[in-house]
């Protein structure tokens, strides 16, 4: 696995794409605390990254030298089940039209991000970067996964006929500040903090989560992310993909135990078993990412806590 120095000035013009969402806005916040002032960034309606002559265009007047690829359409198990074309679609326009983009306008390093979801649905735990194509995905989101898998043999396959510096990381279940935390469609942790904000302040009698509890699920804070990739950007090249995470998993009972105390219901905790679990657990091996030279700092508290006190700054709760 190659490693090598990656010299990125803080004048290089770097393209943060998607940095209005979760992943690409704590990315910008990571850099500009590094002092980084030549930043460039585009809404979805300023530049349309499903339009390769549009993104040819931008690549052509701007010359960025760094690109950090976070945009794409996401979406909890109900919209990913319900609009399988559009997830497929988008997703592989917007990588191929950005990669591509970077060959040709000779950007110097590129890092793709990925999603824990491409690996095969019944994966042995922890779950190793090798593990990938290795069985048949989760029907849910398959079509979101394959798009993002296609992002990444596009990396693979430039690396190799072009000689390019594209790298490709796979982070694990996210939240934090500019999470989705719409109760019909984000994903359970932010689902979890609405939940139970609502119920304290409706001054409810119990929460109702979906399941069991059992399930153990990993999750990383946004800004950890945002830290990893920075560090893969600057020390690591190479076409193996690499995991990010925090290497520690837990069960839906106790992390909801932990929102409970944050947001400080004193309600009852209830589970609808009639609810379906979904998948029993689905951990990351981060030994390569360790071996990198990085590991995540943020206990799952520190983070859930940072995320609250974010979300009662912002009114998160009422958007």
């Amino acid at each position: 696995m190659a490693q090598e120095q990656i010299v990125m000035n803080r004048d290089a013009k770097v393209y943060v794409a998607g940095h209005k969402g979760l992943v690409g806005s704590a990315i910008v916040r990571r850099l500009q605390r590094e002092g980084y002032t030549n930043l460039l960034v585009r809404t979805s309606g300023e530049l349309d990254l499903r339009d390769q002559k549009a993104v040819n265009a931008f690549f052509e007047h701007e010359h960025p030298e760094f690109v950090f690829l976070s945009a794409a359409r996401v979406g909890g198990i109900k919209a990913n089940w319900e609009q399988p074309a559009q997830f497929i679609y988008d997703n592989l326009l917007i990588s191929a039209n950005i990669i591509h983009a970077s060959y040709v306008y000779g950007v110097k390093k590129l890092l793709f991000l990925g999603s824990s979801c491409i690996y095969p649905r019944e994966c042995p735990q922890p779950i190793k970067e090798e593990y990938l194509l290795t069985g048949p995905l989760e029907i849910t989101n398959d079509a979101y996964a394959v798009a993002k898998i296609a992002g990444i043999k596009m990396c693979q396959s430039y690396n190799r006929q072009y000689g390019t510096n594209f790298i490709s990381c796979m982070p694990t279940n996210l939240y934090g500040p500019y999470d989705n935390f719409d109760l019909n469609s984000s994903h359970v942790l932010p689902a979890l903090i609405a939940k139970f904000h609502a119920a304290k302040r409706d001054s409810k009698s119990e929460v109702v989560i979906w399941g069991s509890g059992k399930p153990y699920r990993e999750f990383l804070y946004v800004d950890d992310l945002a830290e990893a990739v920075f560090h893969l950007m600057r020390t690591y090249s190479g076409s193996e993909i690499v995991n990010i995470g925090t290497g520690r998993d837990t069960t839906i009972l106790d992390a909801a135990k932990i929102i409970q105390e944050v947001v400080g219901f004193k309600g009852a905790l209830t589970f609808d078993t009639t609810k379906p679990d979904g998948t029993p657990r689905k951990l990351l091996n981060v030994n390569r990412l360790k071996n990198l030279g990085w590991q995540a700092p943020t206990e799952l508290r520190e983070g859930i806590e940072k995320t609250y006190a974010w979300c009662l700054q912002n009114n998160a709760f009422d958007k």
